[in-house]
């Protein structure tokens, strides 16, 4: 079967190709860390947004960090891949077309600064993960003891995130390229705010001088606005890049998989223009991106964390399979209604019923295979805005947040364990895994594991800890787990 390519375009089936010529397609758009996620979610409202305005000029310059793999997918496709949207009801799938060019950062560091220096870029977006801002999830903070983010720093050809955004706009004040929007995509709080934060603590890495010119050209040049992102993303199997063949009639090696649901909240502020996303079904343009990004967080993102350490341990492989369990299900139920909403300032006219039963539905999608391991990873960075943050919030208002603390305490047995109960190993796949295992990999996964994570300081930061409600409830979960397991611990907590 032919791959994938330009020249194959003309023999797909009706209905399924680019929505605009690729060639006719300029690049306005950098973005950094180019996965399956960016590619099923913004590339393609950012294609439908060219298409419905009839502006062909913010095709994207996608950027991988480390790894060559997209490169290989997409490279000799011509930035082409196909994207199936699975529902119980069947796969609909269309090729997409907005990814115009592909850099690897590890390989030629130098071009990355140098891209965001064209005058035609005036968005840089962003979907690097938590882990990729070298920051202190805690304190939301550059870590700039971090050597990479020094020797960025020291000058030479950035290799950090935040480094290749720094030099970035240096790179354009220099070459009074114009204004430029920085929006960051990633599940942070705030992450406009942050992810400015972050330059300008990188800025005090520089030179005096140089560092406040920079800081001044940021101020009157570019804007940080923040956005919350919402779509289902697994990754891609090779059972996924078949159907893609057989539906296609081409072999497609950059395929990606998502769920009908799509929502991008983005705040309006940008400083060099913007794609029409306002004429894309799922795009909300507002404002104030907070109500909207604290309920996904804290919801959405909450339940699948506390699915994936729960359920993980349980041996449930997959999401669907997890909340078909009734005691898990009524767990995500109770914790969503007692302790999530409570926290929330729900936007005006939403309706937060119909929003919760929305979220297990698609939780409970069977079609998409949604591995808990994937949503396990990086969980020290994941666990301040998902979880901590609402058992702060319920503690504050003086409730007992039983079940976050269930869910805390699952992360930590999950992280220190080794296995499921049901013998299946548990990878840890974390930045900090380390000193995750430093401070409770030699207690076997226990409560006193547990203890001795919520000294992580970098995770739990120091007031959390150190609340005698909060610890207590935490390792009273700790112990359940350690007593009897996964559905013990549930039966407890869903009857405290």
């Amino acid at each position: 079967m032919r791959r994938l390519s330009p020249a194959a375009l003309a023999d797909l089936p009706a209905g399924t190709g680019p929505l605009l010529p690729p060639q006719d397609t300029g690049v306005g758009i950098v973005h950094l860390g180019i996965g399956a996620f960016h590619r099923a979610h913004q590339a393609v409202l950012t294609e439908e947004a060219m298409a419905a305005a009839g502006d062909a000029s913010w095709g994207i310059c996608g950027v991988t960090q480390r790894s060559t793999a997209v490169l290989d997918q997409l490279g000799p496709q011509g930035g082409l891949y196909s994207v199936l949207v699975r529902s119980a009801g069947g796969t609909d799938v269309r090729v997409r077309g907005p990814v115009r060019e592909l850099l690897c950062a590890r390989d030629d560091p130098a071009a990355v600064p140098a891209r965001l220096a064209d005058p035609r870029v005036r968005v840089v977006t962003l979907t690097v993960t938590e882990k990729g801002y070298r920051h202190d999830p805690a304190t939301r903070r550059l870590r700039t003891d971090d050597e990479e983010v020094r020797a960025d720093a020291a000058g030479r050809p950035p290799r950090t995130v935040v480094g290749q955004l720094a030099r970035g706009l240096q790179a354009r004040c220099a070459g009074d390229a114009g204004p430029v929007a920085v929006l960051c995509c990633d599940n942070l709080p705030a992450n406009g705010e942050v992810l400015a934060g972050l330059v300008a603590d990188f800025c005090d890495l520089l030179p005096a001088a140089e560092g406040e010119r920079l800081r001044s050209w940021i101020a009157a040049n570019a804007t940080f606005p923040s956005s919350m992102v919402d779509r289902i993303v697994p990754a891609t199997t090779d059972t996924d890049r078949a159907e893609a063949a057989r539906l296609l009639g081409v072999e497609d090696h950059g395929a990606v998989v998502t769920e009908p649901f799509r929502q991008w909240v983005v705040e309006d502020s940008f400083a060099g223009g913007r794609p029409a996303w306002e004429h894309v079904p799922g795009v909300v343009l507002t404002g104030d991106v907070e109500p909207y990004e604290a309920m996904k967080l804290r919801m959405l993102n909450g339940a699948h964390s506390a699915i994936a350490y729960l359920g993980g341990l349980a041996g449930f492989a997959h999401v669907a399979d997890a909340v078909a369990d009734d005691d898990l299900a009524g767990f995500v139920r109770r914790f969503w209604a007692e302790e999530v909403v409570p926290t929330l300032d729900v936007p005006g006219g939403f309706d937060v019923t119909a929003y919760q039963h929305d979220l297990l539905e698609r939780f409970a999608n069977p079609a998409l295979r949604h591995r808990t391991a994937q949503i396990a990873m990086d969980g020290s960075q994941k666990l301040p805005q998902r979880l901590l943050a609402t058992a702060r919030d319920r503690l504050a208002a003086g409730g007992q947040p039983r079940l976050t603390a269930l869910a805390i305490a699952g992360w930590a047995r999950y992280v220190t364990a080794g296995t499921a109960e049901d013998g299946t190993p548990l990878a840890v796949d974390d930045p900090l895994a380390a000193e995750l295992a430093r401070a409770g990999g030699g207690a076997g996964g226990g409560r006193a594991a547990t203890e001795a994570l919520l000294g992580v300081r970098a995770v739990f930061g120091d007031e959390l800890p150190a609340d005698p409600g909060f610890r207590a409830l935490v390792l009273e979960a700790a112990s359940a787990l350690e007593r009897g397991g996964v559905r013990t611990a549930l039966k407890e907590a869903l009857a405290g």
